[in-house]
């Protein structure tokens, strides 16, 4: 038996699949662009009354910035990984 035999190559995803795939994260990128308003307005808020921001709304504002760099990376090819809600929501790293 050859080496080449042994050797595999997964099948590409369907093109039709990933085109739709990719109507539905442009237009999760265009709701979440949308909601990201909200908590930046809030946390303005929170930093001109008590003069300093939010942990809470710091760390969802930095995940939903993932989300939004998850869905350009897979629209522009650079990944085949959907991101949510076909993968997990993703996660900041407490600093």
């Amino acid at each position: 038996m050859s080496i080449n035999a042994l050797i595999t190559t997964p099948e590409p995803r369907n093109l039709w699949v990933r085109a739709l795939l990719m109507l539905l994260m442009c237009a999760a990128f265009q709701l979440a662009a949308w909601i990201l308003v909200l908590p930046a307005v809030v946390q303005l808020l929170f930093a001109i009354f008590n003069d300093e921001a939010n942990r809470r709304l710091q760390s969802f504002g930095s995940s939903l910035g993932l989300y939004l760099t998850q869905i350009a990376s897979f629209m522009t090819f650079t990944t085949e990984v959907a991101p949510f809600p076909f993968n997990d929501w993703p996660e900041v790293a407490d600093t």
